[in-house]
């Protein structure tokens, strides 16, 4: 019997994570290693195997990947890169001690040598780190997630504007929804290991002026394009200290960093993802 084991199991990614591979796989299968183990006593009432785990302490994490066939590792929220390659080189010494048979690892699609995101190097690290390791693996690296626009859309059509500091360049998105379910499918199916690397996106990018005439179309209001600076987002969504990070991400979006697409999640699933527009008109529809 194959045993999976999910980190990080209780945050945005990680609990729809869990959900999918509860679809394919029997609950007893499945063990989550969790900061906070009360935070997945659903999980847990399913059937499922819940262990603490400490991404500081490399005993907790061996603990919770002991016997795994399979492991997805989904990094904190930390906001340096210093901080996730710290915790992911504790990660990589307890798969192989361990003996994980197969590590699957979220990436991120501003990992380029020349991006100024704050996490960049972080991005950049895991692919270089996994090939230098003894394990098995497999990255999945998202797009910019869909989900946040549908509480930020208030907002936007009070301001009658997209904000974002990009110029011309066009931003790729996933859903959480459809990330979870690229990563159960990949976890369950050996054959799509053959790739050590996949970048999950929708079918298309979008220039700032291109998704406010979507963000326009769902919600019936008027939307345009007027960016603020980079100095100005920082300040405006400072909230947990996370201005600079946000706003460096967008300066990787300005120079199209972020505007990767391809046909990965397609080979994974055999459908593409979900469109942006599809996307946001159910989840404003279910909000309503």
């Amino acid at each position: 019997m194959t045993k999976y084991v999910i980190t990080g199991a209780t945050g945005h990614l990680g609990s729809q994570i869990v959900t999918e591979l509860g679809k394919r796989v029997a609950a007893e299968t499945i063990t989550l290693g969790v900061h906070t183990p009360a935070k997945a006593a659903a999980f847990a009432q399913q059937g499922m195997t819940v262990l603490p785990l400490d991404y500081r302490d490399q005993a907790s994490i061996a603990d919770s990947l002991q016997d795994a066939d399979v492991a997805i590792y989904v990094p904190s929220k930390t906001h340096t890169s210093f901080s996730r390659v710290t915790e992911f080189e504790n990660v990589i010494a307890a798969a192989e001690t361990a003996q994980v048979k197969h590590l699957l690892v979220m990436g991120f699609i501003a990992d380029q040598a020349d991006n100024p995101f704050d996490l960049s190097a972080f991005y950049g690290y895991v692919p270089r780190r996994l090939a230098s390791s003894s394990l098995s693996y497999t990255i999945l690296r998202n797009a910019l997630y869909a989900d946040p626009l549908v509480p930020y859309l208030p907002e936007l059509i009070e301001r009658h504007n997209v904000i974002y500091p990009m110029g011309d360049a066009s931003l790729s998105f996933i859903s959480l929804a459809d990330s979870a379910a690229a990563f159960a499918e990949v976890a369950v199916t050996p054959s799509l290991w053959t790739q050590p690397m996949y970048t999950l996106t929708q079918e298309r990018s979008y220039t700032m002026p291109a998704l406010a005439q979507v963000l326009s179309q769902v919600s019936n209001e008027t939307i345009g394009y007027a960016p603020v600076t980079l100095k100005q987002f920082e300040e405006m969504y400072n909230e947990g200290n996370e201005g600079h990070m946000l706003a460096s991400m967008y300066a990787g979006g300005a120079k199209g960093l972020l505007a990767t697409v391809t046909d990965d999640y397609r080979k994974i699933m055999g459908h593409p993802a979900q469109s942006l527009p599809d996307f946001l008109t159910a989840n404003l529809a279910n909000k309503d």
